[in-house]
């Protein structure tokens, strides 16, 4: 399974990372707006230069799955796609979510519960609830979207809040080291060859904006 890359563009940050073993890791990360398509194969190129690899010694592909932007979704899932036909890898898609809450469990106190709310568009968040168990995470409740308006009722009995909503340190996760993390740990299941009908996981229907 490794070396395994990963591939996280869900969000502004893009970040690339190859693991070794369960302790062993690269990661490049380039946090700008809007810079996904034009940097993202030029970081998995230095990184696997930096890493003493081609890409040909890579096993698995682990990629950020969403919910998040849509575009960058899109040039996250193409571009794993377009590298695991050709090198004939399987890919791990990462519920983007869970791969944020076990980053944030590197800090977090065990029996904590936590919400994750990132931004959808003016009137709406990507929320989820989490508790820390035991330095892993437990799914309280799965990823929804609900208006912001709900957001005090929805974390009611919640202290802690993390995610781009929050404008804060630690908004911009997760970084591709959890990807893979989360790959290597829980995503075995979820391999596969089928790349035809592998998406993203949007968690709203796309609607393009139309200036008039």
């Amino acid at each position: 399974m490794t070396p395994l890359l990963a591939i996280e563009t869900s969000g502004e940050l893009c970040s690339v990372a190859v693991m070794f073993d369960k302790t062993r890791y690269v990661e490049f990360n380039f946090l700008q707006k809007n810079v996904h398509s034009e940097k993202i194969i030029n970081m998995i190129d230095q990184l696997l230069l930096t890493s003493g690899l081609s890409i040909k010694d890579i096993k698995t592909i682990a990629v950020s799955n969403g919910p998040g932007s849509f575009t960058g979704l899109r040039i996250g899932m193409t571009v794993t796609k377009s590298l695991a036909f050709g090198t004939d890898v399987p890919i791990i898609p990462v519920p983007t979510f869970q791969a944020i809450a076990l980053q944030l469990s590197e800090f977090l106190l065990n029996g904590q519960k936590f919400i994750i709310a990132n931004i959808v568009n003016t009137t709406e968040l990507y929320v989820a609830k989490f508790k820390i168990v035991d330095k892993s995470i437990k799914v309280i409740e799965d990823v929804k979207v609900i208006q912001k308006s709900y957001l005090k009722e929805y974390a009611m009995d919640f202290k802690l809040l993390y995610g781009n909503y929050t404008k804060k340190e630690l908004s911009d996760l997760p970084t591709a080291k959890f990807i893979a993390k989360w790959a290597y740990f829980f995503g075995k299941d979820l391999l596969t060859y089928n790349f035809d009908y592998l998406e993203p996981n949007y968690s709203k229907k796309f609607i393009p904006r139309i200036n008039k």
